[in-house]
């Protein structure tokens, strides 16, 4: 088995993706926090996406050094863990995915306003993983299978991570995953409360709502647990 063939047979087994966002961390817990807070939630999932703040903005593309240093931290941390490593991807930046593929890093995650996925694609080369987010059911058709690995699709529920007042729901992320062959990682205000609203879904992509839990571990056990469907 190739990598790729590696990578997308636990990619298509995945149930947890876990946004790393170091910043989010250390601002709720202080410096130094936030590979302790990860260390406790790794074996609980299935792929970590690194995502590294812009200076001064919640949703510019992430700098690469900064990027590239904790995706390295990360890596290091999944080669120590015990338990099955996660798939490790960056968001936004394929030159840091490139970069760090030969260190472990299995792919780039972009959005619909980054390098458009032909591209990034053309870069990446064939053997990397490349996710796109998605926000319609349209976004989910127009999707090239060709090119893609996994979509993210939202937000389902409203978010104060990119200021989303309204959700699109549970039904619609289900409606969303039945119309794509590739696997489809619900994501915006998934917590505790919800996680189980989205087991049809069999995916999901959270941030804060495990790495800011007063137990980041048992928050992670307990929301990818709720997606075991029949």
């Amino acid at each position: 088995m190739s990598l790729i063939q590696d990578y997308r047979a636990r990619l298509s087994s995945a149930r947890l993706l876990l946004i790393f966002t170091p910043e989010l961390v250390e601002a709720e817990r202080g410096p130094g926090s936030a590979l302790e807070v990860l260390e406790a939630c790794v074996s609980h999932a299935d792929v970590i996406q690194v995502r590294v703040k812009a200076e001064g903005s919640s949703s510019g593309p992430s700098p690469a050094r900064a990027l590239a240093d904790w995706t390295r931290r990360v890596l290091e941390l999944c080669a120590l863990s015990n338990s099955s490593a996660p798939l490790v991807t960056v968001n936004d930046r394929v030159d840091v995915a490139l970069a760090l593929a030969p260190e472990g890093c299995a792919g780039c995650h972009v959005g619909q306003g980054d390098l458009p996925p032909a591209e990034a694609r053309a870069l990446l080369g064939p053997d990397l993983l490349l996710g796109l987010s998605t926000r319609t059911p349209r976004d989910v058709v127009r999707a090239d299978e060709t090119l893609l690995d996994y979509l993210g699709f939202g937000p389902v529920y409203p978010t104060a991570t990119k200021d989303y007042s309204d959700g699109l729901g549970p039904e619609a992320a289900w409606v969303a995953r039945e119309g794509s062959v590739l696997p489809l990682f619900a994501i915006g205000g998934i917590d505790e409360t919800n996680a189980s609203e989205l087991a049809m879904v069999g995916r999901i992509a959270v941030g804060s709502a495990i790495l800011n839990a007063e137990d980041p571990g048992v928050a992670a056990k307990r929301m990818r647990d709720s997606l075991r469907i029949s």
